[in-house]
């Protein structure tokens, strides 16, 4: 037994153990995100604050039930409980915790498909935690499942300080197939048995989505509630992962980068213009400082950014590079002049879903000078080139998207790819549109 820990923490231990295996599981929306399953390694469940890294752990948790494994096997502790953290818990607080599993369920050592697993969820809050976890899946035949704050859960992190033991498994705000699910919305059948009462109904629900987002919290919320709740995630996200994560020492260069890059979702940014912007603002920085700045905004999950594919490194470096915000729904807070893109909101869904799906993603600028919005790489090899665009009503607005697509499939290597255009509209007859898109 650990005697480094007082006899009450002990027994508190114990009793958190108990009350997870007697609790419910949680009726939750089922989430899309795909889960490596490797045997002999941690899963980390990464994710942007609120995006829904806890109910993903349960889901994990009904999983492992269904395929036979023990209740009792299955601990789920939330480590942020102000009873443990009064004692300035270290790693022998998971020792002690182990001991106590073990002590409690013996056969859930046993080897197999159905073995035990801990389900340790904000484990950052307890120091060392990473050489507990690398000692367990070591010496122990049990699984762990660890997720937390993403300011001490960053990929980079994980990678490093596991030492190749884990894989990672990030969770976005819902996607829209999400968000109808939430709502019982979600089809039960393809999209060519849809009638014309259904089509109307999602295409509803697609606005609602572009605007609001998918944060779980904020389904359902009105306009005030939802965009206040969504400002306190930017904020906390930008305070505790950016600026007391990295003794950030000028702030309001910070915010003032926030704002133009979540104002400005889909758009294409350099850091030139954005250091001589900030310039002209009387707020000195370093160009090295700002991209360490844009790095850390995309490594809190905040910001995705892509570059533009193919070329040299310098062609790769020098032309900018296209971000979105984690969520459309942040888009309507930061805008420029509290205008609404639809747009800007439908590229960053098209975007999120892509890196969902697991594509290499980037942008394309042919040697004409034509610019595809989107050149995905997919897992199974399949190259997808996608233009989106709100509205395709306009002729002009359809031949100009169409020529940038069709001069995209001559480049080298291009020319087995789909070519696919995404919009909030057919635009066009399906007659009018050329046999390659």
């Amino acid at each position: 037994m650990n005697d480094k820990l007082p006899a009450p923490l002990r027994d508190l231990l114990r009793q958190k153990l108990v009350d997870s295996w007697q609790a419910p599981i949680p009726q939750l929306t089922r989430r899309d995100t795909w889960i490596p399953r490797i045997p002999g390694k941690t899963l980390a469940v990464i994710g942007m604050r609120r995006s829904g890294k806890t109910s993903l752990l349960w889901q994990e948790v009904a999983r492992r039930l269904e395929a036979g494994a023990e209740r009792s096997w299955l601990p789920m502790l939330s480590l942020e409980d102000e009873r443990l953290l009064a004692h300035n818990p270290g790693v022998e607080l998971l020792d002690q915790l182990l001991e106590t599993f073990f002590q409690l369920q013996p056969q859930a050592r046993q080897a197999g498909a159905q073995r035990g697993c801990l389900f340790l969820d904000e484990i950052q809050r307890i120091p060392g935690w990473e050489g507990f976890v690398r000692r367990v899946m070591d010496s122990e035949p049990i699984d762990v499942v660890v997720s937390g704050s993403s300011a001490e859960m960053l990929s980079s992190e994980i990678a490093s300080s596991l030492r190749g033991r884990a894989v990672e498994a990030v969770v976005y705000p819902f996607s829209f197939r999400e968000s109808l699910r939430y709502a019982g919305l979600e089809p039960e059948q393809s999209s060519t048995h849809w009638s014309s009462a259904e089509r109307s109904r999602l295409a509803h629900q697609l606005e609602l989505y572009l605007h609001g987002g998918g944060f779980p919290e904020v389904q359902g919320l009105e306009e005030r509630s939802r965009r206040l709740l969504l400002g306190s995630y930017v904020d906390s996200t930008v305070l505790r992962d950016v600026i007391e994560r990295h003794a950030i020492r000028q702030p309001l260069a910070l915010q003032w980068l926030v704002r133009q890059l979540l104002g400005n979702g889909g758009s294409g940014f350099s850091l030139n213009k954005l250091h001589g912007a900030l310039k002209s603002q009387g707020l000195v920085i370093s160009r090295e400082h700002l991209a360490e700045l844009v790095l850390h905004l995309e490594s809190a999950f905040l910001i995705r950014c892509v570059g533009v594919v193919g070329g040299s490194l310098r062609r790769q470096m020098t032309l900018p590079r296209k971000v979105v915000p984690i969520d459309p729904g942040l888009l309507p807070l930061y805008e420029l002049e509290g205008r609404r893109n639809r747009g800007h909101a439908l590229e960053t869904v098209v975007l999120l879903e892509l890196q969902r799906r697991g594509a290499e993603v980037g942008y394309l600028r042919t040697s004409g000078g034509f610019e595809v919005d989107f050149n995905a790489h997919f897992p199974d090899g399949q190259r997808t080139l996608i233009q989106v665009c709100a509205d395709l009503s306009e002729p002009t607005t359809r031949q100009r998207e169409l020529r940038a697509l069709l001069a995209a499939l001559e480049e080298p290597g291009a020319r087995e790819a789909r070519a696919i255009v995404i919009s909030l509209d057919r635009g066009a007859p399906t007659g009018e549109w050329p046999e390659t898109v």
